[in-house]
């Protein structure tokens, strides 16, 4: 299994060799790092936390926007390069357990999902010294991180299950993206934490770095969402594998 697991992710790493995709996982919280910075120098009388308030500038259309639609466009992309010419026999016959094709799938999303998170954390470091900041970096931006991290693996979850059912590349990354907007809506009414595309909102502290959450409630709520999409998208799989064999 640990074999045949290493040799999937080998493969999808080979796949995703020179992939564009990547662009906007650069270029996006650049945008959002630079509307964010100079919102924050343009009312600074207003703004007196520091690094608090430009975290609040940064995450305001970042995390409700910009990452999920992200990570929808990533996991599109991983299903579109099974779906191109006759790779997707290939893919659901491969000599490697079906657990282990999705969990490679997976892998991929998360690893992306966190060097963007990692992205975005060293763009607001820079972008605070380039404002000017001189007090210390906040430590809660460890926590922030982990636990939008936490959140992010559930949104890759809920868009690799999206994207599998779904051929259309274009159609789940609406979703991703109508799911971060709504889970504003969510977060506002108290209910985020129930909702997955709220999750790596509320563990971001997005637009609020003063936010309170209960972190027993986002990691059961975090892995409950994880088991159950994942176990969804390995199930669809197999009726196919079934259905190709």
């Amino acid at each position: 299994m640990r074999t045949s697991f290493i040799r999937a992710v080998k493969a999808e790493s080979l796949k995703l060799k020179r992939s564009p995709v990547w662009l906007a996982f650069f270029a996006l919280p650049i945008i959002s790092a630079f509307f964010g910075t100079m919102n924050y120098k343009l009312n600074m009388e207003v703004l007196k936390a520091e690094w608090y308030s430009l975290w609040s500038q940064h995450t305001i259309f970042l995390c409700y926007l910009f990452m999920p639609a992200l990570i929808g466009t990533y996991c599109s992309y991983l299903w579109r390069l099974e779906r191109t010419r006759h790779n997707w026999n290939s893919f659901l016959t491969a000599p490697v357990p079906i657990s282990c094709l999705y969990l490679s799938k997976l892998t991929q999303a998360v690893r992306g999902a966190i060097l963007g998170n990692l992205w975005i954390f060293f763009l607001f470091y820079i972008s605070g010294k380039l404002a000017g900041i001189r007090s210390g970096f906040p430590p809660e931006t460890l926590e922030w991180f982990l636990c939008g991290t936490v959140g992010a693996v559930v949104v890759c979850c809920v868009q690799l299950l999206l994207s599998l059912v779904i051929r259309s590349f274009a159609i789940p990354i609406g979703i991703a993206l109508a799911g971060g907007v709504f889970g504003l809506f969510m977060t506002n009414h108290d209910y985020g934490m129930n909702y997955p595309y709220s999750i790596y909102c509320l563990g971001m502290r997005a637009n609020n770095p003063n936010m309170e959450i209960s972190l027993s409630a986002l990691i059961v709520n975090s892995v409950g969402y994880i088991i159950v999409f994942a176990a969804l998208s390995v199930f669809y799989l197999r009726r196919h594998e079934i259905a190709a064999n």
